[in-house]
């Protein structure tokens, strides 16, 4: 079974799109001077460039899965605007009231600066989450343990127990549906409203504790038959190699990134 198909956001084949092929520690670098320089700024017109460039890379070097359209065309959209609207209520009146009322209900009135204070803060947020995203699309789990093994140091003792938990989440998935079926089958916790929903929920942890405790279980053992973490170093039959062309798009992308902030500059200092 192939990593991919572990992991439904990514889709597949790797070699059509260029971002597949980047090892994920530069998928991961590349965004991070942005991200971080994005918590300070205060508009609309630098987030709302960074999020047109994370979905121009995002939909050129990747494939996106259906899953992964809906939650950049709508999921992401729609968070934004809720969290924006959410600051725009909790904006502080004496800091906008200068600006032009655009809504007032009895005593109450909103401000077109409480306004644009939130919707910044929304798609602020959107944009990190955005930039987040071309790696997050292209990555899989497995890949990103291997990487950080191989070129971070990470001892493969930690790296390697992670992974070894990533691959327990399908697993857990599947021992779910089973359990929902046996207990459909013996017509147990049957019935409506929140109460029953609670009862089966109940009925559902107990067996899927006890599967997963027997799991770790024969892993821990099978790990330890293999002698595991006895020697300092491991030999990889996956590597994950630092390339070229991950260098290339980390420089480019942090390039790219300053001229943004650098044409927005007078903006973001407001």
């Amino acid at each position: 079974m192939s990593d991919a198909t572990i992991d439904p956001w990514v889709a597949a084949p790797p070699s059509r799109r260029f971002l597949y092929g980047l090892n994920p520690l530069a998928k991961l670098a590349a965004p991070v001077p942005a991200m971080a320089l994005l918590v300070f700024s205060r508009d609309l017109a630098t987030p709302l460039t960074f999020i047109a460039l994370a979905y121009l890379v995002a939909l050129i070097g990747a494939q996106p899965t259906a899953r992964a359209m809906l939650l950049l065309f709508v999921v992401l959209p729609f968070a934004a605007t809720f969290v924006g609207l959410g600051m725009t209520l909790w904006a502080d009146a004496s800091r906008v009231d200068t600006s032009v009322a655009v809504l007032t209900i009895g005593g109450w009135t909103l401000y077109g600066g409480a306004v644009e204070i939130g919707m910044a803060t929304g798609v602020r947020l959107a944009a990190i989450i955005a930039l987040g995203l071309m790696a997050g699309l292209t990555t899989t789990g497995p890949d990103l343990v291997r990487a950080a093994v191989q070129h971070l140091r990470v001892p493969y003792r930690f790296g390697y127990t992670a992974l070894a938990a990533f691959r327990f989440v399908p697993r857990f998935g599947y021992e779910l549906e089973v359990i929902r079926q046996a207990h459909r089958v013996r017509g147990a916790h049957d019935g409506r409203g929140p109460l029953a929903a609670l009862a089966r929920w109940w009925g559902y942890i107990v067996p899927l504790l006890a599967g997963s405790i027997r799991h770790a279980e024969r892993v821990a053992l099978a790990m330890d038959a293999r002698a595991f973490g006895a020697a300092p170093e491991r030999t990889e039959r996956h590597l994950v190699p630092w390339r070229r062309r991950d260098t290339v798009f980390v420089v480019a992308f942090w390039a790219v990134s300053a001229g943004i902030l650098i044409f927005f500059f007078p903006w973001t200092l407001r």
